[in-house]
């Protein structure tokens, strides 16, 4: 009978190392799929942050017509001196948090002249289009019928990169613009 304890606690002590091992394995699987998925929502939070900052930067180059103006030097402080690049300061300390890079240039894709018949002269904007033409009328080879606006369209791609973790997220925009004839772009 003395020998039947012995054994038991001996097998009681093995059952219980035995557990002891596999509540270990819990708790370490448990921490590492914690690990795992706090780093993901970082990588997303990061992700998010640099698509905030793109957004902002695209919406800041199609709010004005320095992109079809000026292609190659859309914003007038660009970012640590190089063109077409923007400084973004997420967090307000003062530091760069995302560079916005426009590459390559916005580049105009189409461009088509109005003709002086789809505009509208009650509207301001239209009306600009066809002042100082002539209109002779009847007259061969003088007026083609066009105005002096076109609408182009354009594609803006931007690289946004993330100062810390170098997080890098593409975007692409495509915007429609209206520009004077003789400011066409010959690629176009």
């Amino acid at each position: 009978m003395k020998n039947m304890r012995h054994r038991q606690r001996g097998v009681t002590l093995i059952v219980a190392l035995i557990m002891l091992m596999l509540i270990t394995l819990m708790v370490v699987t448990g921490l590492s799929l914690g690990k795992g998925s706090m780093q993901t929502v970082g990588n997303m939070q990061q992700r998010n942050q640099v698509k905030a900052a793109i957004d902002e930067t695209l919406e800041e180059v199609i709010s004005t017509t320095r992109f079809s103006d000026t292609p190659a030097d859309v914003f007038f402080t660009p970012c640590n001196h190089v063109a077409n690049t923007k400084c973004v300061d997420i967090d307000g300390d003062g530091a760069t948090d995302v560079t916005v890079a426009l590459t390559p240039a916005p580049a105009c894709l189409t461009a088509q002249v109005i003709p002086a018949t789809a505009l509208n002269l009650a509207i301001a904007e239209d009306a600009g289009c066809v002042l100082g033409v002539t209109q002779d009328f009847g007259v061969a080879n003088v007026v083609s019928g066009d105005s002096l606006c076109a609408n182009s369209t354009w594609e803006i791609k931007a690289v946004g990169t993330d100062a810390v973790t170098q997080t890098t997220v593409n975007a692409t925009q495509g915007v429609t613009s209206r520009v004077t004839v003789d400011n066409i772009p010959a690629s176009c």
